[in-house]
């Protein structure tokens, strides 16, 4: 993969180095408890891997591979009108640990990376975190300032609303 792709220098930094946000973009962090056990976590785990949250959530997700991987290329449709191409930059799939990264592609409204990591706990509890980090590349996006930091908050919250349904989790 080569990094001169993506519309940002810091590929990689969502995992790397955690909670980094490089000059001129915004952070996001949000993280939602899912419930307990390894049951949840696998179920989780799976719809993180296999695109089902988001496609759940009403999200296009037209993809290059069933599952997230480096290098799957990936164009999210939103609201049936903004296509948003970004590729996966990394990806893990562990015994506590499951998700992935994607950057953003040149075409893309906003210019960043985001990730989706399910991780359980030593006390087996299950987490759902988002993080990013963005800034707008298009007009609209940079225009909407506030207001669309605000939709990705909410975003990134129905993320993990949505993946406790899947995953079995506890009510919210």
């Amino acid at each position: 993969m080569s990094s001169k792709d993506f519309t940002y220098d810091d590929v990689g930094a969502t995992r790397d180095r955690p909670g980094h946000c490089p000059p001129g973009f915004h952070s996001l962090h949000v993280r939602t408890r899912l419930g307990e056990g390894h049951e949840v976590f696998r179920r989780a785990a799976e719809a993180v891997l296999t695109w089902e949250m988001h496609r759940t959530l009403g999200v296009g997700m037209d993809t290059t591979a069933e599952r997230a991987a480096p290098d799957v290329d990936v164009t999210v449709t939103l609201a049936g009108l903004i296509k948003a191409p970004c590729r996966v930059v990394w990806t893990v799939d562990e015994h506590r640990r499951a998700g992935w990264a994607y950057g953003t592609l040149p075409g893309h409204p906003e210019c960043g990376e985001e990730s989706f990591v399910v991780d359980r706990t030593g006390d087996g509890t299950v987490w759902l975190t988002v993080s990013a980090f963005s800034r707008g590349a298009k007009w609209y996006a940079r225009a909407g300032g506030p207001a669309t930091r605000g939709l990705q908050q909410a975003y990134a919250r129905r993320c993990g609303v949505v993946l406790r349904g899947l995953s079995g989790g506890e009510e919210s």
